[in-house]
């Protein structure tokens, strides 16, 4: 920075978690009574009771006068022997970073094995979610499957559809072609709080139902290849999961036959974590993460949909006029604002990089806009590379708060021209009462204290 360049503000990272467990009981106690407006109501109680910005400010800063100790005394790592190598035969964060964790729902779901964690969105860098912070959603719990003995069996609703049914195990599928590719997967639900008004206080639990990773598999094609599939009859594949929920999902064999859909057991350079869906899952990019079939251990072919338990009376769209959308599974273009976002504090005025995730289920991110003022004028941001198409995009935008109050937002448009809408044009189309597919655009307001709240703009 040169002389005359504004000082470079600090940002108080937010709060990991607002709720501790026994607040997470009593969520659960008052959604069982009915009364869904309960996390609301407990999430701002949290929220109020959480330190002051000047309670929480840095514990070790530098002297505004003299020396800084922290320079001048050599701490013991500058002067001793550190720890050997390989310690821990499986490397871990460092002791200082042990907050930032996926947190469970509070509320959302009456059982923790039928729920969601949220990865923390505002403590991440990069497009990559970290293996152990990738976000969950569970309908029976996780399983550690022992890979030895795991199948997947491939059939067709008609044998004509399918010459030779086949089961492979997961030794014969890890020999055929590998591909590794770059894709984010998003929970339906993702933002689904926010529907009707503000519900949450932070990014984490806002929009903390995505991550993104490097996946390594096989092209479903090539397996159906190997079974003789006849795609003029067959045009429809149904993934079907081992767990106790038997979750089977319907997927267009369009999104099949371009290569795009893996028969995925790698993560970030090593083997699905469980949570994941070890040792075999669907990765079908851009659409919603309920058909990324865990725990995959069937495949069939058909020539329609199958309108199973999952997308026929839940992952649908209530409208305005009491009729569902079924089947909308891709992920509108979307982005939001990372950095600053709820629950941060701005501790000074000055220099601020402005930071963000723009995705879209349709291909590329073309362009994300940053706006300070509520949307009456937008700047356009930084897209840092790779810009890769149905995964996360990082943004950037340098901005320098004057201290008086900010509303942040991000507009994101994608390769195809689709621009994220505001909530009044996506509640104009879709009312108030849905769950899914909320991908508005998201408000923050940095008040002149510094402090960040999520806020909704009419």
């Amino acid at each position: 920075m040169s002389a005359d360049s504004p000082p470079s503000g600090r940002v108080l990272k937010a709060p990991e978690s607002f709720l501790s467990r026994d607040g997470i009981r009593a969520v659960f106690a008052e959604g069982k009574k009915g009364r869904r407006d309960f996390i609301r109501s407990a999430f701002a109680a949290a929220v109020a009771g959480a330190a002051t910005p000047a309670a929480l400010a840095q514990s070790n800063p530098v002297p505004a006068e003299g020396g800084d100790p922290n320079i001048l005394e050599l701490p013991a790592h500058s002067t001793g022997l550190g720890q050997g190598v390989a310690t821990d035969g499986y490397g871990k964060p460092s002791k200082f970073e042990a907050n930032v964790q996926r947190r469970q729902s509070p509320g959302l779901t009456q059982t923790t094995q039928s729920s969601v964690s949220f990865a923390p969105l505002q403590s991440l860098f990069g497009i990559i979610t970290p293996s152990g912070l990738h976000f969950e959603r569970h309908h029976q719990g996780w399983w550690d499957v022992d890979p030895s003995k795991h199948r997947l069996m491939v059939n067709g609703s008609d044998p004509s559809m399918l010459k030779t049914p086949m089961v492979f195990t997961m030794d014969e599928l890890m020999r055929l072609p590998m591909v590794s590719r770059f894709h984010f997967i998003e929970c339906g639900a993702n933002t689904g709080m926010e529907w009707g008004n503000v519900a949450v206080p932070t990014v984490q639990y806002s929009h903390g139902m995505i991550s993104c990773s490097e996946f390594t598999g096989v092209p479903l094609k090539v397996v159906l290849d190997l079974c003789g599939v006849d795609y003029r009859r067959a045009r429809y594949v149904l993934g079907e999961g081992a767990d106790g929920s038997s979750m089977t999902r319907t997927i267009p064999m369009e999104m099949v036959e371009n290569g795009e859909v893996l028969l995925a057991y790698g993560q970030n350079g090593e083997m699905l974590r469980p949570e994941n869906g070890y040792p075999l899952r669907l990765v079908v990019p851009g659409v919603q993460g309920v058909s990324w079939v865990k725990y995959l251990r069937r495949i069939e072919v058909g020539d329609k949909p199958w309108a199973t338990k999952d997308e026929a009376i839940h992952y649908i769209d209530l409208l305005p006029d009491g009729l569902h959308r079924q089947y909308s599974s891709i992920q509108e273009c979307k982005s939001v604002v990372t950095t600053p976002s709820g629950g941060q504090v701005l501790l000074d005025k000055g220099f601020y990089n402005i930071s963000g995730l723009a995705w879209s289920g349709r291909g590329k991110v073309k362009k994300v806009d940053v706006s300070v003022d509520g949307g009456r004028n937008w700047r356009p941001a930084r897209l840092e590379n790779p810009v890769l198409s149905k995964c996360l995009t990082r943004f950037n935008l340098d901005w320098v708060w004057d201290g008086k109050p900010a509303l942040v937002q991000s507009r994101a448009t994608d390769e195809t021209g689709y621009v994220q809408p505001t909530f009044r044009q996506l509640r104009a189309v879709r009312g108030t009462r849905s769950i899914y597919h909320n991908n508005a655009i998201q408000t923050w307001l940095v008040q002149e204290s510094g402090e960040v709240k999520n806020v909704q703009l009419s």
